[in-house]
């Protein structure tokens, strides 16, 4: 599971890095920054929710010190 999590915040951040490029060379003539921007999003919805129902179902164990 931590690896699944790292890798979809390795592809958040990969996804906000092309959106910056696309901004910065497209000058606002094409929609890849957008779609860019929206895929990031929707990855960090999509990690939010597994994130919440991973501990709902008790897929992530609780580290009590």
């Amino acid at each position: 599971m931590r690896y699944l999590v790292i890798g979809v915040l390795l592809m958040i951040a990969a996804s906000l890095g092309s959106a910056i490029f696309f901004m910065m060379h497209d000058r606002g003539n094409s929609k890849r920054m957008v779609k860019a921007l929206a895929i990031r999003v929707g990855l960090s919805v999509a990690l939010f929710a597994f994130l919440m129902l991973g501990y709902y179902f008790g897929l992530f164990p609780d580290h009590h010190l």
